[in-house]
């Protein structure tokens, strides 16, 4: 810790010892301890190597990356549920439990994928075998098979008249692999704010789905590459996700680069769709569960002013992660911090002498990674009303730096000074933040409050270089995480919650 750290701790410092300094014991007596004495020892009981150990349980073998739909990712509810139950947290989900109960589409991916360029010689071909993560991942709701066929290139995949626009007129797919790329040629932002009516286009599911259409057989997707369960199933459709290697090898000898042909795409807003004259192999290992289900684990701690108590604070993050693809993707970052954070808090409000006088609810949504579909199931089935929700404190990736950000800082400048407060005076992190801005499909648990009307924000950490990209594989996991940084914003939301509950009046829908 620096100097300059340790000096702007020591006022917390100091008046914990000061709680400490006037607790009593038995047989002695005492000035009891204040109300922001308790809170204090209640905030300092949220630690570091505990929030740790919880990140290390969530990350385990056991759970096997916590996709929602399977056992595992039920046992790993199961054991959050314990917890909030062993600190007496009432149960928040549905018909008394702590559990609310969704449809939820499952795809296990297993050992066995390939991916194989077959390069024409003099005497026959050579195969070039692309290295798995690397290179490819499988696509996390892919059919079980194998497709060996010509690769064309469809740019973004979209077939949209009204915008005069279609990657797939003049070329012939049936049969065949598509090499398509992800989002719009026209991003949110755009000078002529035309993304709108871009935007039904960029969803994969749709991509997927209009190259099934076309008579597409499989598809080589240019994202990442990195694991995602976020998508169709369609029996008999096979697809990978591929990096920048397949795709260089794709456009290789065709006269064409890959830049160059994205660049015309965007600058002109015209297809240049081609057949490659490459034939590629794909093969994946899956099974699919279609009538799979999910679960949000929730719990609440009722608020004790009989005028406030039906006003709402939420605060969680996605439990789940994109399982085994086919090895094991931990999800350390994304988002078993954002679940330890949460219970740091939720534990040290249990056990806090002093109580909130609004309802407090911790939600742990599940299937982020499968379309944001427990929040969005949430929303649409709130089991406590939107408009009496405060706000919703979401979390993705607390635990990937030394400093603490949040979108929706700025639009929720109400909010954010409960948050300024508590930093200043107990925390003493860099804090900061930009607008709530969820134009896109959504990506985060919070865009479907924030559509909803709830005042939604999403902190992360940040400033931690890694030396690998972590999202989405098999590289995220414990060992890169910042355990400090998770104890201060949990001991920060702690106190701003707390602050917030006691509010005489709060509307930071302003």
């Amino acid at each position: 810790m620096s100097k300059k750290r340790l000096l702007l701790v020591l006022p917390s410092l100091v008046l914990l010892i000061a709680a400490a300094g006037a607790a009593q014991y038995p047989g002695e007596t005492g000035p009891p301890l204040t109300d922001e004495q308790k809170l204090l020892e209640a905030m300092h009981s949220i630690r570091s190597e505990i929030l740790y150990g919880y990140v290390k349980e969530l990350v385990s073998e056991k759970f096997g990356g916590r996709l929602t739909g399977t056992a595992e990712y039920d046992a790993c509810a199961e054991w959050v549920v314990s917890l909030l139950k062993k600190w007496g947290i009432a149960p928040g989900g549905d018909n008394g439990t702590y559990l609310q109960k969704y449809p939820n589409p499952y795809t296990l991916v297993s050992r066995g994928g390939s991916c194989v360029l077959h390069i024409p010689v003099k005497n026959g071909t050579i195969d070039k075998f692309y290295k798995y993560e690397d290179e490819f991942i499988p696509g996390g709701t892919s059919a079980s098979g194998e497709v060996t066929a010509e690769v064309v290139y469809v740019g973004y995949g979209i077939t949209a008249p009204e915008l005069g626009y279609d990657d797939y007129a003049g070329v012939d797919v049936k049969g065949k692999i598509v090499l398509m790329d992800p989002e719009d040629p026209v991003r949110p932002g755009d000078k002529a704010g035309a993304f709108p009516k871009w935007r039904p286009y960029s969803f994969h599911q749709y991509k997927l789905e209009n190259a099934v259409a076309h008579g597409a057989k499989g598809m080589i997707y240019n994202y990442g590459p990195i694991g995602n369960p976020n998508n169709s199933y369609w029996e008999g459709f096979v697809y990978h996700h591929v990096g920048a290697a397949v795709v260089a090898d794709i456009f290789a000898g065709t006269g064409r680069t890959y830049a160059d042909t994205v660049a015309k795409i965007k600058k002109e807003l015209k297809p240049q769709s081609f057949a490659t004259g490459k034939i590629l192999m794909i093969k994946n290992v899956t099974e699919r569960h279609p009538k799979g289900v999910g679960y949000n684990v929730i719990g609440v701690i009722p608020g004790t002013d009989p005028k406030l108590k039906d006003e709402i604070i939420l605060i969680g993050g996605h439990l789940d992660h994109i399982g085994r693809m086919w090895e094991l993707m931990p999800g350390a970052d994304d988002n078993a911090t954002a679940v330890a954070v949460g219970l740091g808090v939720a534990e040290a409000m249990a056990r806090s002498a002093i109580k909130p006088k609004r309802t407090v609810v911790f939600n742990f949504f599940g299937s982020e990674e499968q379309g944001v579909a427990g929040s969005k199931y949430y929303v649409e089935h709130p089991i406590y009303p939107l408009d009496k929700t405060l706000v919703f404190i979401n979390m993705e990736g607390p635990g990937g730096g030394d400093k603490i950000s949040a979108s929706g800082a700025k639009t929720y400048s109400g909010f954010w000074t409960f948050i300024e407060k508590a930093n200043t005076k107990y925390i003493h992190r860099i804090v900061g933040g930009g607008e709530a801005s969820y134009p896109a499909r959504p990506r985060q648990d919070s865009a479907w409050f924030f559509w909803a009307g709830v005042p939604s924000l999403t902190f992360s950490a940040y400033g931690h270089s890694v030396p690998y990209p972590t999202y989405h594989n098999t590289k995220d996991k414990i060992d890169l995480i910042d355990s400090e940084t998770m104890e201060d914003m949990a001991q920060l939301f702690f106190m701003a919650i707390m602050d917030i509950a006691d509010e005489e009046a709060v509307n930071f829908r302003k």
